[in-house]
């Protein structure tokens, strides 16, 4: 169990974390599907980027964008890693307070860099669509790289506090935590003094991240299609509109988990500890694993190098 620390935050507590709770004889068995997860995360991620690098036709903005939605799931799978690891194959629970922390930035960091990428990418989207004869002067190398800057600093200003907000905290409560990683929403339950000024930090961060860009990714999309529907053909509709199907796949994988696990952990006190452990498994690692599928699925650039790769690779 984790050690108490006084008040004064001169002795900081460590953490015990959690593989899941009720079902300890499943855990092995536990530890080989989030293996296999970790491996197709990892390694779809990196194709993607392999082949964005080397593809010429695909030196365009949408992979610029794809390229880096691969490499913040990489972030998030690799920040996961190493507790996940520990606690289901070595069994060593326990983490320090700062591990802990930085831990939690950067699980954090990544899910907000996630969503400003999201919106990016229906940006790309509703520019390709809605304007395409300026899409190449209103999406440059320079714009893109603008955007890409500004997501990751956006990210990093939302998230940095958090860390210090917590460490202010006295820590007297058994320091338990539901997950094997340190998640923000696990750690505020923990102190036992007045987290108001966290629960108001929280609520305006989400807010203006989560909130904002998924109000923007849909009115996006709502102008993609007042502008579908207005083309006469109907194959054309079509056409159009499957130029982000892969998109609106990535968007519902990444805010529906997000929403059941706040959902869960708002209003499903009363479920099973394990229910609120699998919902943040599914938040954190269906994303980083489903990405890569989905966009070498249906972009056809992208299948036929996978494809070509794989050939030479039997050969």
């Amino acid at each position: 169990m984790g050690n108490s620390a006084t008040t004064n935050g001169t002795e900081l507590p460590s953490f015990t974390l959690t593989g899941l709770p009720g079902l300890e004889a499943s855990q092995h068995w536990m530890f080989l599907l989030l293996g296999a997860l970790y491996t197709v995360s990892i390694v779809g991620n990196s194709l993607i980027l392999f082949i964005v690098k080397e593809e010429q036709s695909l030196h365009q903005p949408m992979y610029y964008f794809l390229s880096l939605l691969s490499v913040n799931d990489l972030g998030v799978s690799l920040s996961t890693l190493p507790s996940v690891l520990a606690t289901f194959c070595f069994h060593a629970q326990e983490i320090t307070f700062d591990v802990c922390m930085a831990q939690m930035f950067f699980i954090h960091l990544f899910s907000f860099m996630e969503s400003g990428i999201l919106l990016a990418m229906s940006f790309d989207r509703y520019v390709a669509i809605c304007n395409p004869l300026r899409y190449s002067t209103i999406l440059t190398d320079n714009r893109v790289a603008q955007m890409s800057l500004f997501i990751g600093i956006r990210s990093f200003c939302v998230v940095f506090p958090m860390p210090f907000l917590l460490k202010r905290l006295p820590f007297c409560k058994p320091n338990i935590l539901s997950h094997a990683y340190c998640l923000h929403p696990d750690l505020i339950c923990l102190p036992c003094g007045d987290i108001t000024i966290n629960n108001i930090f929280g609520l305006c961060i989400v807010i203006s991240t989560f909130v904002l860009d998924s109000a923007l990714i849909l009115l996006s999309y709502i102008l993609i299609l007042h502008s579908v529907l207005a083309i006469a053909s109907q194959e054309e509709r079509l056409k159009t509109l499957n130029t982000c199907v892969s998109h609106i796949c990535a968007v519902l994988i990444f805010y529906v988990p997000m929403v059941s696990v706040s959902m869960v952990h708002r209003y499903g006190r009363a479920a099973p500890p394990y229910v609120h452990t699998l919902m943040s498994l599914v938040y954190l690692f269906v994303p980083p694993m489903l990405n890569p599928v989905i966009y070498s699925i249906k972009t056809k650039e992208i299948r036929r190098r996978l494809i070509r790769l794989f050939s030479v690779t039997k050969l």
